[in-house]
């Protein structure tokens, strides 16, 4: 019985010990993963963070105005980068420049970087691939953005100084266009690209007359021409429009105030050289289609008024030719010039025009046109007098200018009119 009895025992046993080893390796499994840290960590982490803190509360004794103001301009700081950020990615990085793929996009970017660094190899290394990449996008090389690519290129050449190198690219762009006008033309008038394109020319016309006076490329002839196209551009189709009326889909054509501004900036350039007899004609068109309520119009006045008073009457006409006699069928009639006496006359009528209409313009209207256009109108009135040889009341106009200058703050009069006494002071 012994012998039976204690296998029996020892398998009781056994599987009690397997019981407890398979609780313990459950119980085991079970616990959660626990990274062990040593009392000596533990101390060190509090022994950090409790200095940090008596850090803080001994600045903040020290200096009790100074820290809190402190700690608020970092908070402020980091409020203001976490909401200046995001409106500078949406804003700045990609708005410009949503018309565009982004492989166009991206390039743009780093020709607008380098331009305004003045890197003008990279930037035009960046420009052209940008447009290469337009290219392989399948957009539309005469679309207002491709155009505006061109454009920002040649502006960036002007602002770099270079001058000439911004005047080839507005060339190139120019007979491109009236390429592509002659070419198809005539195929998109009804649906506005035409006349969007007749724009562009007008646009890049008066640009180019502005760059070919300048003295870094100081080429007037030139200047001359494109700027005389420009004016016959925008005249021809006012012109076409008004006789034939305008088509479904054409599209608006220029505003009296931009074909004014074109008229004008061929009157400047006249004026510039002189030839004030050429420039006369172009201000009166141009005060023509200004608003009677603009202060422009005070401007244009005194500009009228200034060509008159410069203009040099040309050489006596020949004794063949008397009044209303023509040369040829195609010549207009000659008449004599009129008297010095007779310019400076109409000069004073337009100066005192100028005035009269500033005084009009009610204060919502008014702008600083007005105010620099009456001190100017009243000094061209002092120079009249004093072309006259009335000294005296020429010095008072002079006086009345100055005063007007200096109370709107307009300081190139205030400097001429000073001029303009030291000069009678001096007679």
């Amino acid at each position: 019985m012994f012998s039976r009895a204690v296998p029996r025992a020892a398998s009781r046993l056994g599987r009690l010990a397997q019981c407890e080893a398979q609780s313990q390796a459950h119980g085991f499994y079970k616990l959660p993963a626990r990274a062990w840290r040593s009392p000596v960590e533990q101390r060190c982490t509090r022994r950090h963070m409790s200095s940090i803190l008596q850090q803080a509360r001994d600045l903040n004794k020290e200096s009790p105005v100074l820290f809190p103001f402190a700690i608020g301009v970092i908070l402020l700081g980091l409020c203001t980068g976490g909401i200046y950020l995001p409106w500078y990615y949406k804003n700045v990085i990609v708005k410009p420049y949503h018309n565009y793929p982004e492989p166009v996009a991206k390039e743009l970017r780093k020709a607008v970087y380098y331009s305004k660094q003045k890197e003008m190899v990279d930037a035009n290394k960046y420009f052209t691939r940008a447009l290469a990449e337009a290219s392989r996008c399948g957009m539309d090389q005469f679309s207002p953005e491709i155009l505006g690519i061109k454009l920002g290129m040649s502006g960036a050449w002007q602002v770099a100084g270079r001058y000439p190198a911004a005047a080839e690219v507005l060339e190139i762009m120019r007979s491109d266009c009236w390429d592509w006008l002659d070419e198809r033309g005539d195929a998109h008038q009804t649906d506005g690209n035409r006349t969007r394109i007749l724009k562009v020319i007008v646009e890049l016309d008066v640009r180019l007359g502005e760059l070919y006076v300048t003295p870094y490329v100081n080429e007037p002839e030139n200047a001359e021409k494109v700027l005389v196209e420009a004016v016959e551009t925008a005249l021809n189709e006012r012109n076409r429009r008004t006789k034939d009326g305008v088509k479904e889909g054409e599209g608006d054509w220029m505003t009296d105030e931009e074909l004014g501004g074109t008229l004008e900036t061929l009157g400047h350039h006249y004026e510039q050289f002189d030839a004030h007899y050429l420039a006369t004609p172009l201000f009166l068109q141009a005060l023509a289609l200004c608003p009677p309520t603009s202060c422009h119009s005070v401007v244009l006045m005194n500009n009228v008024s200034t060509c008159l008073a410069q203009q040099k009457p040309p050489p006596t006409l020949p004794a063949t030719l008397s009044k209303g006699s023509t040369s040829s069928a195609n010549t207009f009639p000659a008449y004599p010039p009129p008297p010095r006496a007779v310019l400076i006359d109409q000069a004073r009528q337009w100066a005192q025009k100028a005035i009269d209409r500033a005084a009009t313009i009610t204060p919502q209207d008014r702008n600083d046109d007005c105010d620099s256009g009456c001190a100017t109108a009243t000094h061209n009135l002092g120079e009249f007098l004093e072309m006259e040889g009335r000294v005296n009341e020429a010095r008072a106009k002079y006086q009345e200018a100055q005063s007007l200058a200096r109370s709107v703050g307009f300081k190139e009069g205030v400097a001429q009119a000073k001029e303009a006494l030291k000069r009678l002071d001096q007679k």
